[in-house]
């Protein structure tokens, strides 16, 4: 049984590491794209006027209000009836990012108001201007604050990147019902997945731990509970 198991893991091995390497593609773009799409929504919410924080407020509301598989379904299968057609990889990717902005944008936001207002007229008192202060002193300090709350939407991004198998991405999950549809041994696949999966989310909890502690403000806390995901 064990020797049987072992030659179905080596035989399946290649099919999954491409799903694998999809995966993992999807999350690390979708993450870089929702950080960034993340920091324009904190900032803009924090020190926007009030048609940009409406604005953000706005795009916020309606991507944590509404499903990320009806988000993808939309990109997909409904922006082709007005001319907009993505591939499955494309159409991922955007749904993902946009769906994972909305989320960091909260985790900043919240990261950005823990810095003491104290910093900003300090920075200003010294010559910047709105703009450089953010940049030099408000920022980095928030972003390090940030890092645990972030850590739980890599986690996220990494495991739900699943759902775009059901937009025919290819990815571990996808490959994994492939090759349990040829050969029936559901339990046996899916629980090679489910090994793989947990082997990702321990390694990459275990190497964000270690950059938050390095980069950790010593008596700042962390911005906790703002744009949690209940997963």
């Amino acid at each position: 049984m064990t020797t049987d198991f072992a030659q179905f893991f080596i035989d399946s091995s290649p099919d999954l590491i491409n799903g694998l390497g999809y995966t993992l593609l999807l999350t690390f773009i979708s993450i870089a794209a929702g950080f960034f799409l993340g920091i324009l929504l904190a900032l803009g919410r924090v020190y926007g006027n009030k048609i940009i924080n409406g604005l953000c407020v706005g795009y916020i509301e309606i991507i944590r209000g509404t499903p990320l598989l009806v988000q993808l379904f939309i990109i997909y299968f409904g922006l082709p009836a007005i001319g907009i057609i993505f591939t499955p990889i494309q159409a991922a990717l955007i749904g993902l990012s946009i769906n994972s902005g909305a989320y960091q944008a909260e985790y900043l936001r919240g990261a950005i108001q823990s810095v003491e207002a104290g910093q900003m007229t300090a920075a200003r008192s010294l010559g910047m201007n709105k703009l450089q202060s953010i940049r030099h002193v408000v920022l980095p300090q928030a972003l390090r604050i940030a890092i645990p709350s972030w850590s739980n939407e890599f986690i996220y991004l990494l495991q739900y990147s699943s759902i775009a198998y059901i937009i025919q991405v290819t990815e571990l999950t996808a490959e994994g019902k492939f090759i349990a549809a040829h050969t029936f041994r559901y339990l046996e696949i899916f629980t090679m997945i489910a090994i793989i999966y947990l082997v990702l989310t321990i390694v990459s909890s275990e190497i964000i731990d270690r950059i938050a502690k390095r980069l950790s403000i010593p008596g700042v806390g962390a911005a906790k509970g703002i744009g949690q995901r209940n997963t």
